[in-house]
């Protein structure tokens, strides 16, 4: 059992810099990919970015590539995305999911345990 509690969504301003933190609960967090999502008010949940449980291999919807980042601390079983310049599109709930899977995914229903998300607002 994994319990993910997500943290650092706020509002700010367009171009602005956010960092969302994923804190875990469990023993075996460590062998867990991990996943964001967003969801924005009548929009279907969408992939972000996704760790492997190693640290080693990440992935980015194309929508944020050179933008934000993922990274995790298998140490203080956290992990975390830094969101630099940051649009109005990107204004969401944003979640975090593990799942524990060979290969990184971005479909939802691989994810076996999910956050209650943090909300992010860019305002123009």
């Amino acid at each position: 059992q994994v319990q993910l509690i997500e943290s650092g969504g706020g509002l700010v301003q367009a171009g602005d810099s956010l960092r969302l933190s994923c804190a875990a609960s469990g023993r075996t967090f460590s062998v867990y990919n991990i996943g964001w999502f967003r969801q924005a008010p009548g929009k279907e949940r969408e992939f972000v970015a996704a760790i492997r449980w190693s640290g080693g291999t990440t992935s980015l919807a194309d929508s944020v590539k050179g933008r934000f980042t993922i990274s995790r601390d298998n140490a203080k079983n956290t992990v975390y995305l830094q969101m630099n310049s940051l649009e109005t599109e990107d204004t969401a709930v944003y979640y975090c999911a593990a799942a524990r899977t060979a290969q990184l995914v971005s479909r939802r229903e691989f994810y076996d345990y999910w956050g209650q998300g943090t909300q992010v607002t860019v305002s123009s």
